[in-house]
């Protein structure tokens, strides 16, 4: 069983969305589910709205999920099994006060070495939680640092060893009995029976925690792990919220298409069969093993190219629909437009001028009402060679003369694509066209 695991604190980030695509791949191949968690136990982030602006990017991207619940929901059994750690000598109440941690900490600064936990408290008396609540004195419990180091192995980065010191004795419930991040998030995986934990390498700190939370639960199920590289702006930094293509929602905004943009994230620091393909497609070949160990650069060109692809490769008939057009002809003359535009917004103001009021001003306003009024009374003329020919004939108009005013009258702009490929998806529609 696979998860994707997000928070509702903000917009999607094109790296969660990669660990959301990826997690399903490998879920179809080894078909089992994949559970969507809703980490919502950090009440002060969490945005409203949020959990279910996720849920409908994972329905656009045909992300289908098996089981859906929210973290926050299990905050009974979270504080249970960390009792049950007390209970057993595997956790120990600290009562140390954010003063002393902190100047604990800038000692380890001063001295140039890792801040750890002074172990101040781990040598407890016999007082119960209750007991301790009821003296009104605040306290979390820490788990025990391990007693042996903790060795993983990473599908993608390979093997690691972390020290009983690196892993220390950490919080998993503060003071208001709310659960830490790593110990909800391996309780979670635990109760769920996640086999495989496919993630951003910025959680690879987390698992050694993770991996010493479940062993002195208890847990004894084997659980893989794969962290993915991270995703690095135009500046070789990582991809924060400052950059706008971080957001999906902004790319969605800007027209890329679902289908685009899994294709380029999939693309990312991945060795594929071929470079243009659709999620159906990568389930049948992708391979956790290929996705390179260094992070990847974010290009905004690629995704660009694999836009007007993605665009290229849908029926003419639903590609009309997305400009309001019913025709299937007018989706093959969008889709002449895809030599100058890659994204749907980029496409729009090029159709949409086609069928929009003209503008008889200007410096062929002239030769444009001339224009108009023989188009207007012509009769159908099947090719482009004919109708050139007859304009021609009537007009008097030639070279520059004739289509300059032309092409504004036929398209409302100055450029564009040949007036010839243009022509046999819109000679049904000149009268409209023209007006």
């Amino acid at each position: 069983m696979l998860r994707f695991a997000p928070s509702p604190t903000g917009d999607m980030h094109i790296g969660n969305l990669r660990v959301a695509i990826i997690n399903y791949i490998v879920a179809m191949q080894r078909d089992t589910d994949f559970v969507v968690r809703i980490e919502d136990t950090d009440k002060e982030r969490n945005i409203e709205g949020k959990d279910q602006e996720i849920l409908q990017i994972l329905e656009k991207f045909s992300l289908p999920y098996s089981q859906l619940f929210y973290q926050s929901a299990n905050l009974h059994i979270h504080q249970n099994l960390a009792i049950k750690l007390l209970e057993e000598g595997n956790a120990f109440i600290c009562t140390c006060t954010p003063e002393e941690l902190e100047a604990d900490r800038e000692k380890a600064k001063k001295d140039g070495i890792a801040y750890r936990y002074s172990s101040k408290c781990t040598i407890q008396s016999n007082e119960t939680v209750e007991e301790i609540k009821a003296k009104n004195i605040p306290f979390v419990i820490r788990i025990k640092k391990p007693d042996a180091p903790i060795v993983h192995h990473d599908v993608i980065k390979g093997d690691f060893t972390t020290q009983p010191n690196e892993v220390d004795s950490f919080v998993i419930l503060r003071n208001d009995s709310t659960p830490t991040y790593n110990f909800a998030c391996a309780c979670d995986d635990m109760l769920t029976n996640i086999d495989m934990i496919i993630r951003g390498e910025d959680h690879l700190s987390n698992t050694p925690k993770q991996i010493h939370i479940k062993n002195l639960l208890g847990y004894t199920k084997e659980t893989q792990y794969a962290h993915l590289p991270i995703i690095l702006n135009s500046e070789n930094k990582k991809m924060s919220k400052r950059d706008d293509a971080s957001s999906v929602k902004w790319l969605f905004e800007q027209g890329f298409l679902p289908d685009a943009i899994l294709n380029y994230l999939l693309l990312l620091g991945n060795k594929t069969p071929k470079e243009v393909f659709t999620l159906p497609e990568a389930i049948s070949w992708f391979k956790l093993e290929n996705i390179s160990k260094s992070p990847a650069k974010f290009d905004i060109d690629k995704l660009r190219f694999l836009n007007r692809e993605h665009l290229r490769l849908i029926d003419d008939k639903d590609f009309s629909a997305l400009f309001g057009f019913r025709d299937s002809e007018l989706g093959k003359l969008a889709k002449l437009y895809l030599e100058e535009a890659s994204t749907l917004s980029e496409l729009e103001p090029k159709i949409k001028a086609i069928f929009a009021p003209k503008n008889f001003e200007g410096e062929w306003s002239k030769e444009m009402v001339l224009l108009r009024d023989i188009i207007a009374g012509a009769p159908a003329i099947s090719t482009y060679d004919e109708f050139k020919s007859y304009l021609i004939e009537k007009s008097g108009l030639k070279g520059k003369a004739l289509f300059k005013p032309l092409r504004l009258l036929l398209t409302g702009a100055e450029h564009g694509p040949e007036l010839s490929d243009i022509y046999p998806y819109i000679k049904s529609y000149l009268l409209e066209v023209i007006s």
